[in-house]
């Protein structure tokens, strides 16, 4: 039985300067048990209903500009995973859950920067599920337990966003200066909720967390924890890995569920 993951993806940039957070996840891709494939949700792909990619090699999609050019030269070359790729799809059916597959997707920065610290040799395959940011956190974490299955497989599921995520907020404050209080006190409530099995407030964190709104402008990055909470057989059965802020504002905590 394979855990399941959240991870704060973080910059693009981090593969140039990984710090801290790199050498977290270094160590949580050797400290897991070898998956037999990967699947990543992601933050940055969004569809209208599920989409899984079932791309036979996916190609490194650089989601992003304004860069580095040596950044645009990284690839990650993991092998695609249709075959999981259709068992995703059959799970999500088998909950009535309507589904797509898209043959041609690869992998966005959400998906292949992590895990190019995890498993740098690219040698496990991977495929992608496609988030719905119209959708709320619940039908999120209906995803993920329509996939808790699968983790006796030996899938991986990742999903891959950010615990706070306000960007216009981040060019306005001083980058080498500490979190402020409505940056903590988002990280702290958060924390403590999945501490205590607490799915009711998390599902309803919008109205309950303080300072939702500041670090969350918009839902998409914070929707792949609820995917990796409903994969979970029981959130409280967490490890906080990563309690680190990068440019003042973008904290990269991450859970392992199940672990």
């Amino acid at each position: 039985m394979m855990p399941t993951l959240f991870l704060s993806h973080g910059a693009p940039t981090l593969p140039l300067d990984g710090g801290e957070t790199g050498v977290a996840w270094r160590r949580l891709g050797e400290s897991l048990p070898r998956p037999s494939s990967i699947l990543m949700v992601s933050a940055h792909w969004e569809t209208a209903i599920p989409t899984v990619s079932r791309a036979v090699s996916p190609e490194t999609i650089h989601d992003f500009s304004g860069f580095p050019e040596e950044l645009y030269r990284l690839r990650y070359d993991a092998p695609g995973a249709p075959q999981m790729a259709e068992a995703v799809a059959a799970a999500l059916r088998q909950a009535g859950i309507p589904v797509q597959l898209d043959d041609t997707h690869g992998l966005d920065h959400g998906a292949w920067v992590p895990l190019s610290f995890m498993y740098p040799q690219a040698d496990v395959p991977v495929a992608q599920l496609s988030l719905q940011p119209d959708r709320d956190p619940a039908w999120h974490v209906a995803l993920g337990r329509a996939l808790r299955p699968l983790r006796e497989q030996g899938v991986l599921i990742v999903g891959s966003g950010a615990i706070t995520h306000n960007l216009r907020a981040i060019f306005r404050h001083p980058q080498d200066a500490p979190a402020p209080a409505w940056v903590t006190e988002f990280l702290d409530w958060v924390a403590q909720r999945i501490a205590e099995g607490d799915m009711q407030s998390l599902l309803d964190y919008r109205k309950r967390a303080p300072h939702a709104e500041q670090n969350h402008p918009t839902d998409e990055h914070l929707l792949p924890l609820f995917v990796a909470l409903g994969a979970a057989d029981d959130i409280r059965n967490a490890q906080h890995l990563n309690r680190v802020t990068t440019f003042g504002l973008l904290a990269m905590d991450a859970w392992a569920f199940d672990g």
